[in-house]
């Protein structure tokens, strides 16, 4: 299959890698690949059809090379800049904090891409409702094998189950893969407004938080997830995450804090929220790992995340 292909030039040393690596979902993810060239290849599908579109690091000229395969070929081209962070305003950015500056310079050319496809993101971050990393890859890895459907291009993805492969999925399977009650049944409730979802996406954040957050079971900490990576909003915490807050408090105060002493010490970067949650993890300034980590549970909550 011959692909289709655009050359385009950022207006800044764009780091491709560091922008599309966030949609990964974990070295397993059959979803995403990266190649022998260390291009970044990603399947999901678009509102025209399935697509492969594999994007080249920077080259020498200042230019990014990015082939595409399937009938959401030239869907995925076009939306190419939005992907790497082009629609990302970064000029109002000012750090308020010295480790959030330094972060800042060892990180100035990162930005916050744009999907537009929400389905892609919020499906696996429901997974990852309220259970450890290792156990929400593993889910996922097998419900995209075991339930989607090879994407096309030479590089052997997958691509995500469909709305209507998911609705098909019996409730003694998604166990098996194992995803929860908890995180199933707002799973499929979301599936089931899925286009009303994804025309939600060309709203306010503030609105497409709302809309999404009327269903059973998505809190604030899976809007936020989705708005940052399906709607490149800059502003988006994660708040409820087990990490988030102990991390960020721990790198501009020196101590672990909750979510409302988060929301505090965040208030001053506001529309830029989501960026000082980025820098704290890219630059590893979190708090020290003691103990061992959280095992993968057997039996999980199913309040709002």
């Amino acid at each position: 299959m011959t692909p289709e292909t655009r050359t385009w030039r950022p207006d800044w040393p764009c780091p491709v890698g560091a922008i599309l690596g966030v949609h990964r979902r974990g070295a397993g993810d059959p979803t995403y690949r990266l190649g022998p060239e260390g291009e970044h290849a990603r399947a999901f599908t678009t509102p025209v059809g399935p697509a492969t579109l594999a994007v080249h690091p920077l080259d020498r000229e200042g230019q990014v090379q990015a082939l595409a395969w399937g009938p959401g070929a030239g869907w995925a081209l076009d939306a190419l800049p939005a992907m790497l962070g082009a629609l990302d305003d970064v000029s109002t950015f000012e750090p308020r904090h010295d480790v959030i500056a330094a972060a800042w310079r060892r990180h100035p050319h990162w930005r916050l891409g744009r999907t537009g496809l929400v389905l892609e993101s919020l499906v696996p971050t429901i997974i990852e409702q309220k259970v450890t990393g290792q156990e929400a890859f593993t889910a996922y890895r097998r419900l995209v094998r075991g339930h989607g459907e090879p994407a096309p291009g030479p590089y052997g993805l997958m691509l995500q189950p469909t709305a209507a492969a998911l609705r098909a999925i019996p409730s003694w399977e998604w166990l098996r893969l194992p995803v929860d009650g908890g995180r199933s049944r707002p799973l499929l409730a979301a599936v089931r407004v899925a286009d009303a979802l994804e025309r939600a996406a060309t709203t306010t954040y503030d609105e497409f938080d709302r809309r999404l957050r009327t269903i059973p079971g998505i809190g604030v900490w899976t809007s936020a997830e989705v708005r940052a990576t399906a709607l490149g909003d800059a502003d988006a915490v994660s708040f409820g995450d087990y990490h988030v807050a102990k991390n960020i408090g721990w790198a501009l105060t020196g101590e672990a804090v909750d979510d409302d002493a988060l929301a505090e010490l965040l208030e001053p970067y506001r529309p830029h929220r989501h960026r000082v949650q980025h820098l704290v993890a890219a630059a590893q300034l979190g708090r020290p790992r003691r103990g061992p980590r959280m095992s993968p549970r057997t039996h999980l909550p199913g309040p709002s995340r």
